[in-house]
């Protein structure tokens, strides 16, 4: 059920695969004057190079090697640098990913409070490991560093959009059966108990779901 693993990006003495032709790798007006004014607003090019990757990947759903050194040549930037900085994060897809990426937090509050056991409750329900996409195209996984929720610990971010928090099996489960139908979930606000006693909430007025501080489980699996 799972896909292969990815190729490398670059491997030493060999041509990186290429997956987009020169006729593709060419900015739109628009984009090209979005880029210019990004570019104006720092003291030299490589200021924008976290967004002109960003537009990439929203314009060819992921970075092969070619879009990295295409942005590389836009900026007029050595391509070992743009490389780098795309490398770096895990926001930045280097391989084609699946329809909804689920990005599972493992670093050290998560990991304490279940993050491996949601990383691998996924999996077995998705039938793939971190890094794998079903075959279908449907999903992808990947464990990632901290994305600033620890309170709310276990959680996950759906395709560098909304977060999942207070993560358990079940709703994992409803998580899935959700994207399946292409429902993607709504900004959820997580209030602490002083909010609530002190601050009558204190939550941001677009908030579609109101999740409740709860006291973070245990995890039964450190990695």
């Amino acid at each position: 059920m799972a896909s292969s693993s990815p190729e490398p990006l670059y491997v030493p003495g060999e041509e990186p695969a290429r997956h987009f032709g020169p006729d593709d790798l060419v900015w739109t007006a628009e984009e090209q004057q979005t880029i210019d004014g990004w570019v104006a607003q720092y003291p030299t090019a490589d200021g924008a190079v976290m967004k002109v990757l960003w537009l990439a990947q929203e314009k060819f759903a992921w970075l092969p090697a070619e879009v990295i050194e295409f942005v590389a040549d836009t900026l007029d930037l050595p391509r070992a640098k743009v490389f780098g900085v795309a490398t770096f994060y895990t926001q930045y897809y280097k391989q084609e990913m699946g329809k909804w990426v689920l990005d599972v937090c493992t670093c050290f509050s998560c990991q304490l409070c279940g993050g491996y056991d949601i990383l691998h409750y996924l999996e077995d329900q998705l039938g793939i490991k971190k890094g794998e996409t079903t075959q279908d195209g449907m999903f992808s996984i990947q464990e990632v560093e901290c994305l600033g929720a620890c309170g709310s610990a276990p959680m996950l971010q759906v395709t560098n959009g909304p977060y999942v928090h207070n993560l358990t099996p079940a709703k994992c489960d409803t998580l899935l059966a959700n994207l399946r139908e292409g429902k993607l979930p709504g900004f959820e606000s997580v209030t602490l108990p002083q909010d609530e006693a002190e601050l009558d909430g204190n939550r941001r007025s677009d908030a579609e779901v109101i999740e409740q501080y709860v006291t973070p489980p245990v995890s039964a699996t450190i990695e």
